[in-house]
């Protein structure tokens, strides 16, 4: 990669935890140290030294409760200015984030982007609801002044058998260490080889799929005027935006109160899709599962589950988008969808989403305000988003660039 030019301003430590199973965060320490600041990195199992070539790696094998002390006492030890890491949810992050902030230190959290597909996201602190951004729409009104429009964010996303094949080296890694780091728990919801074998079934099943899909998606987009649809983009079944940023235990459970609020408050011709995740391990029957909680509450006729079809023809045709809090509503924003949420959300506020019981939404779906949607597509662009991905190589070298960029930052520098 090309050498990053140092920068005037003094000299930092950079402390990484835990990323991606890509060789992001290593091209971002390269990118660092060749700017002339200190760069180390903790282990928490073999796969988190698998992406880091550099010397400067040390191991933590101790226990979760153990983890705050340690990881106090090295900071204050080793002068670390920057805690750099992968999302705020993995418990051993968000003890970090606290126990960084306890001593002053910035707390850099990476994440998916919240416009995709082509960012990522970079935030003092946390990401989604714990942003930094103000919730305030005036203020972001106000932020948005000067800045420049955000091109559709339309195009490929990141390439899956990329992401899968090194995932699969990471877990072999962590697998083969796994008596070098004997208190190390992951934060996937699954085993990880139970998770793979459901990725098999459903490439084998996947064809299957598509056809009958396809048929289901023909029928409703034919007859959508006279059964208008809401559209429901599932989230992946232990994700951790559900479980600290709403009420609802498991996706199942958003699943059944969405059906639940249709018997309730829709009107006799309104149905409900809900839309598979695109990388869902297949682990979860939800074809099975979505006909089942409809004919208990009693609108078997009225609620579809579609695997394998692309979002953006289904939410072109919807009359609005019920979420727990993905960042699917984001991209409904764009395109004038009403939006409801049943959780909390970086993008919840009043003039974007619905702000009364969903039982009322689906008579009535409000349009959002769509220059409040520019503005917040604005200055996240400005303030959250860096182009780039984290698994196809070009993406990530524009996101290295975009993200030396910004921690290198004058503002950010330590006095």
């Amino acid at each position: 990669m090309n050498a990053c030019p140092p920068i005037a301003g003094p000299r930092r430590r950079f402390l990484f935890l835990q990323g991606l199973a890509s060789p992001f965060f290593a091209r971002l320490g390269e990118a660092l140290a060749q700017a002339g600041h200190v760069v180390e990195k903790i282990a928490f199992n073999g796969g988190d030294a698998m992406f880091w070539p550099r010397a400067r790696i040390r191991d933590y094998t101790g226990t979760p409760e153990a983890w705050p002390a340690a990881l106090a006492a090295m900071l204050a030890a080793d002068g670390v200015t920057d805690l750099v890491l992968f999302g705020d949810g993995r418990a051993c992050h968000a003890t970090a984030i606290a126990v960084a902030r306890d001593q002053g230190i910035p707390a850099w959290v990476f994440e998916e982007g919240y416009l995709r597909p082509g960012t990522i996201a970079l935030e003092l602190g946390g990401v989604n609801v714990a942003s930094p951004l103000p919730r305030d729409p005036a203020v972001i009104r106000a932020m948005a002044e000067g800045l420049p429009p955000v091109p559709r964010e339309d195009g490929p996303g990141e390439p899956f058998p990329r992401r899968a094949t090194l995932d699969i080296a990471y877990n072999m890694r962590v697998t083969a260490a796994r008596g070098r780091f004997p208190h190390w728990r992951t934060h996937r919801g699954w085993n990880v080889f139970h998770e793979y074998l459901g990725w098999a079934r459903r490439g084998a099943l996947k064809p299957l799929r598509e056809r009958a899909s396809a048929r289901s998606m023909a029928r409703l987009l034919g007859e959508a005027e006279a059964h208008p649809f809401i559209l429901f983009p599932l989230q992946l079944e232990g994700d951790y935006q559900v479980r600290r940023h709403s009420d609802l235990a498991t996706v199942r459970h958003g699943v059944e109160r969405a059906i639940a609020s249709l018997a309730r408050g829709a009107p006799p011709a309104m149905r409900l899709v809900v839309k598979g995740h695109p990388l869902d391990n297949g682990l979860v029957p939800w074809a099975r599962i979505v006909p089942r909680i409809a004919a208990r509450a009693g609108v078997a006729g009225r609620v579809f589950y579609l695997d394998e079809v692309a979002y953006g023809p289904l939410l072109a045709a919807s009359r609005g988008v019920l979420t727990i809090n993905s960042t699917a509503g984001l991209q409904a924003l764009r395109e004038g969808k009403p939006v409801a949420l049943m959780g909390r959300a970086l993008y919840g506020l009043p003039g974007l989403v619905w702000q009364a019981s969903i039982d009322d939404f689906w008579a009535a779906p409000a349009a959002p305000d769509m220059t409040l949607v520019d503005a917040l597509r604005r200055v996240l662009m400005a303030h959250a988003l860096i182009p780039g991905g984290f698994f196809a190589e070009p993406a990530i070298a524009r996101a290295v660039a975009g993200a030396t960029a910004r921690l290198l930052a004058p503002a950010h520098a330590n006095p």
